[in-house]
């Protein structure tokens, strides 16, 4: 049956501290030129695969690859990567790498736009199994050519650079690769900067989305949403946020902010459109009702704005979690409060997060979905999984609906074909999400999921002792 009730989700916008934007339909950020707003689904297929940065149509034309929206270096390294490219590459142990996909096998002609500014270097560039070493002593930018390389079949390529001399005190600076050859003929996959800010969006990484289908008959009446997470061991890469209840005005999930922290996030934004959260007039600020122990409450800004609460709260990979969210509507007040609770799925009480009451508002739960995403730019190149099951809705009148079914989309980084390092599927009764990292088995957006009915039966609530 199509999905004539599900909205596609778009998120383009979690800092480290603050939770992602998923606006309703005001809310657009101009400031990095993204489709940050929902789009229904008759509106994202209007979205032209043209817009995909390609070579030449028989991969004679060259391309540049800019090192600032597509490389990575090592952990802990004092190199940075600029709008401008690669900088302060000084130290023979860092290593450089630089991601493009090419979507045809064939010859790939390899050159480098950098400069040493003082002084000459020797770098050496790899390339599968190649590797050129090259002396460089141009101190303005120039455009070296590396080598020639075969490459065997479409998919995503990694490029190396690695410092073996110096006489100045940098190795040198790198703005971009430039690459010529057949295996560009059908085109090639990297971020470029001509949509926005899309260098920090690129290295951030595609977001994905699973759009779950409600029953026609409840989609205004949803009153509570379950739903549950695992992260497979591994795969919990810092920066990762494993949202696992989002609905029209909010999100629920859980992230990796540092080896050290991780949270259980709960926000509401508010229906007034601003990335200041003081120019948000009393009568439109998301109002905390009541808060759980040890959890943190207050305001965000700076990419929309709204209420935010969030626990420190150390989850392991492996283990499963229980996210339970409440929507209770008041229409005199023309305000709706929001509730949501955690727990591990192993333990029988849940712990309360918080409480926000949201004006001008006068629903129940809709547009149900949960999204996987890195807000770290520096783990972009790193994968991450999670998996979502046993999802279920309750509706006003008590009646309890399974969520088998749900449709896959991706941002705007996916949908313009800036990383194709996505995925998304079923493994018999859960659905999962991929993203980052590089590999190449990606999903269609907009592919239809459907799990296996779970086993466990209804879950167990009792809804009069909930905090």
């Amino acid at each position: 049956m199509p999905f004539t009730n599900v909205c596609v989700i778009n998120t383009k916008d979690l800092t480290r501290k603050n939770p992602t934007f998923i606006s309703l339909s005001i809310y657009n950020m101009k400031k990095h030129l993204i489709f940050s707003s929902i789009f229904c689904l008759g509106l994202l297929s209007s979205i032209s695969s043209t817009r995909a940065q390609t070579a030449g149509a028989n991969g004679d034309t060259a391309i540049k690859v800019p090192l600032a929206g597509n490389t990575w270096v090592s952990a802990h390294s004092k190199v940075q990567v600029t709008d401008s490219g690669l900088m302060n590459w000084a130290d023979a142990k860092d290593e450089v790498s630089i991601w493009i996909r090419t979507e045809a096998k064939g010859t790939l002609q390899l050159a480098c736009r950098l400069r040493v500014p003082q002084g000459s270097s020797q770098i050496q560039v790899m390339i599968n199994n190649s590797s050129f070493t090259k002396k460089i002593t141009n101190n303005s930018f120039q455009t070296i050519d590396i080598g020639n390389v075969i490459i065997d079949k479409p998919g995503y390529i990694c490029i190396r650079l690695k410092g073996i001399k110096r006489s100045g005190p940098l190795y040198a600076e790198v703005s971009d690769l430039v690459l010529k050859g057949s295996a560009l003929s059908t085109g090639a996959i990297y971020v470029k900067n001509n949509q926005g800010n899309y260098f920090y969006w690129g290295r951030r990484g595609p977001s994905v989305h699973l759009n779950y289908k409600v029953p026609a008959a409840i989609q205004h009446s949803v009153e509570w949403f379950y739903n549950e997470v695992t992260v497979p061991v591994g795969e919990d890469t810092q920066g990762s946020y494993f949202m696992s209840n989002g609905f029209a005005e909010g999100y629920f999930g859980m992230q990796v902010n540092s080896p050290t922290e991780r949270h259980v996030l709960f926000s509401i934004w508010s229906p007034f459109t601003t990335d200041d959260p003081k120019s948000i007039p009393d009568s439109l600020k998301i109002k905390l009702i009541k808060k759980g122990p040890n959890v943190h409450a207050g305001e965000f800004g700076s990419e929309g704005s709204g209420g935010q609460s969030y626990m420190n709260y150390m989850w392991k990979a492996g283990s499963t979690y229980c996210f339970l969210t409440h929507a209770q509507p008041d229409a005199a007040t023309n305000t709706t409060v929001f509730t949501c609770y955690f727990k591990m799925a192993t333990d029988t009480a849940w712990q309360l997060i918080a409480s926000f009451k949201r004006p001008k508002t006068n629903n129940h739960l809709t547009q149900l979905h949960s999204f996987l995403e890195n807000f770290d730019p520096d783990y972009g190149n790193v994968e991450r999984k999670a998996n979502y099951g046993n999802g279920w809705v309750i509706d006003t009148a008590g009646n309890w609906f399974e969520l088998t079914d749900a449709l896959f989309t991706g941002d705007a980084t996916a949908n313009i074909k800036y990383r194709k390092d996505y995925a998304g599927g079923t493994e018999k009764t859960l659905f999962y999400l991929r993203n980052c990292g590089f590999f190449n088995d990606f999903t269609p957006l907009r592919t239809i999921l459907h799990r296996q009915s779970g086993t466990k039966g209804l879950p167990v609530i009792n809804f009069n002792t909930l905090p």
